[in-house]
């Protein structure tokens, strides 16, 4: 029984893997997606070593020096390239908005599996809780936390990942809701398996599909807020070469150079760009038909 049990569930990841590359090949948008986050993580790795210029290395003699074939993006107020910088940026926009969309999906699934699955005080102690981390406005709630710990990359990465777990918790109860009352759950419950059982071995795989689209747009908006928080200066701190950081000081040069302020700025929209048709993709491929059932 158990054998017979084990080979219907490998036969179901099968045919929904079989299901899931054709579904690629109707949504073309999808491929120049994960195209521009595969050259972003291209750039992120090697951009270092590629760049012309180091990101910090200063030229008063030709600040605000428009692009030119020496520096074919310009240069800023204090004459450093503008390609290298926005080329060794690209990492830390990735790591930082990365890292805390990780953690807010790490946590935000550990509470949304518990508390949707067990239910009753528990389940309602910590949804009232995540309303009311959703009910202050994120950029202000980011702001407030880190004028009292300080602007630092491990303290960006932890206000992300924060503001974030109650979105990524909500959208795993729901569907933890719906899939505990499967005929799948309850036979595994009638063969005496225990919780962590049903919810790892059961319940978990059904969650994944939405739990990655719900990542890959945790992921666009974390990359916003990195930029915005970079942008009030409580980001990356200088003189790393924060994207929202050098679209903050190019305010002051805008009318003299706009170029200081178009490439950066217009990294940052490629990116969210490219993540943004990842994910509808990925919806549109894995939920085509709601919550499906490979338990």
């Amino acid at each position: 029984m158990a054998l017979a049990n084990g080979e219907e569930k490998k036969k179901a990841g099968v045919s929904y893997l079989g299901k899931f590359f054709p579904r690629l090949r109707r949504y073309p948008t999808t491929y120049i997606g994960f195209a521009i986050i595969l050259a972003f993580l291209f750039i992120a790795i090697f951009g270092p070593m590629i760049a012309p210029y180091h990101y910090s290395q200063q030229n008063l003699a030709l600040r605000l020096d428009p692009p030119s074939e020496e520096h074919i993006f310009g240069t800023d107020q204090f004459g450093r390239d503008i390609y290298s910088r926005i080329l060794v940026g690209s990492r830390d926009v990735l790591t930082v908005a990365g890292s805390g969309t990780a953690l807010a999906v790490f946590f935000g699934l550990l509470l949304g599996l518990f508390s949707g699955y067990r239910g009753g005080l528990f389940d309602e102690m910590v949804m009232r809780a995540m309303d009311v981390i959703l009910s202050i406005p994120p950029l202000l709630l980011a702001m407030v936390i880190l004028f009292a710990l300080g602007p630092s990359r491990v303290n960006v990465i932890l206000v992300v990942g924060f503001l974030y777990i109650p979105m990524v918790a909500r959208v795993v109860r729901s569907v933890v809701l719906e899939l505990k009352t499967r005929q799948f759950v309850e036979a595994a419950r009638m063969r005496g398996e225990s919780s962590l059982y049903i919810l790892y071995k059961e319940i978990l795989p059904n969650v994944l599909p939405s739990l990655a689209v719900e990542a890959s747009m945790r992921f666009s908006y974390s990359i916003f807020l990195v930029a915005s928080l970079g942008f009030l200066g409580l980001g990356v701190q200088p003189p790393s070469p924060d994207w929202g950081l050098m679209v903050g000081e190019a305010r002051t040069w805008f009318y003299q150079a706009q170029w200081v302020l178009y490439f950066p700025a217009g990294a940052i929209a490629l990116l969210v760009v490219g993540v943004g048709f990842m994910s509808d993709g990925l919806r549109r491929m894995l939920l085509p038909g709601g919550v499906s059932d490979v338990g």
